[in-house]
C-alpha cells in the first residue's frame, strides 16, 4: 500500500458528517405518510446512494406507488429541518486537516447535490479545505454510485490515476463505486477493525482515525 497515497477520496454522508442517520429518518417518514413501513434492510440499501435514485427505489417499494417527486416532497422538509445538526464523524475534521497539511490533493465524492452539500457543509468550514467537488448533480458525471463513474471523475479532475488513490467510503455503494474505479478503498463499518489486513480492498476500519494514524 502506497503511503502517502496521491490523494484521498471522501464520502460525505456517514463517512465525514454524521448525517445517515438523518437521511434515513426522512425517508422512513415519507414512506409512512404513504402507508409503508420501512425496515433498517431496505434504509441501509439507500444509503450512498443520489437523492432520486434513492426516491424511485422507496416508490417501487411503497404499497401504493405515488412518484418520486410526492415522495420528495414529504422527505426533504424533514431531512432540511434536522441536517444543520448533523456532527462531524469521529476523526473526520483532524483527518481532512492532515491531508491539507501535508499537501496531499482531496477531492469530496457525493451522491448529494450541490445545493444539498452547500447547506448541510455550512455549520462545518473545515470542509473547505476539500477544494475539488464531484456531486451527485454533476453535469459531467454519467452515473451515480454503485457506478465506478463518480471516483473515476475525480481521479480525472486531480491529475490522477484512481489506483494511486485512496477511497474513503461508509456504504456499499460507494465502496462498490471506488473499487470498479480502481481505487484503494477504506470501508469505515461497525465491523471494522482497528488493526485491518491493509493489503484488503476494501480495508475495512472502524473509524477514520485509523487512517489518520497512518498519515501523521
Amino acid at each position: 500500500m502506497k503511503l502517502p497515497p496521491a490523494a484521498c477520496l471522501f464520502d460525505l454522508d456517514g463517512l465525514l458528517l454524521d448525517t445517515e442517520p438523518l437521511h434515513g429518518r426522512g425517508w422512513w417518514e415519507a414512506a409512512a405518510h404513504f402507508g409503508t413501513q420501512l425496515s433498517e434492510n431496505q434504509l441501509m440499501q439507500l444509503k450512498g446512494r443520489r437523492r432520486l435514485d434513492c426516491a424511485t427505489q422507496v416508490d417501487a417499494w411503497l404499497e401504493k406507488p405515488v412518484g418520486p417527486n410526492a415522495l420528495l416532497e414529504v422527505q426533504q422538509p424533514i431531512v432540511r429541518a434536522l441536517l444543520p445538526h448533523a456532527s462531524a464523524m469521529p476523526a473526520a475534521q483532524e483527518l481532512v486537516a492532515q491531508c491539507h497539511n501535508r499537501g496531499i490533493p482531496m477531492a469530496l465524492v457525493t451522491s448529494s447535490s450541490s445545493d444539498a452539500v452547500a447547506f448541510k457543509a455550512a455549520p462545518h468550514p473545515w470542509l473547505e479545505q476539500i477544494q475539488e467537488r464531484v456531486y451527485g448533480d454533476d453535469p459531467e458525471l454519467e452515473a451515480g454510485k454503485p457506478d465506478p463513474a463518480p471516483f473515476r471523475l475525480a481521479a480525472q479532475r486531480l491529475g490522477l490515476q484512481p489506483k494511486d488513490c485512496w477511497a474513503l467510503e461508509d456504504s456499499q455503494a460507494g465502496c462498490q463505486s471506488a473499487r470498479r474505479a480502481g481505487c484503494q478503498v477504506w470501508l469505515v463499518s461497525a465491523q471494522g477493525s482497528e488493526h485491518p489486513d491493509f493489503a484488503a480492498n476494501p480495508c475495512e476500519i472502524n473509524s477514520l482515525g485509523v487512517v489518520l494514524d497512518l498519515l501523521c
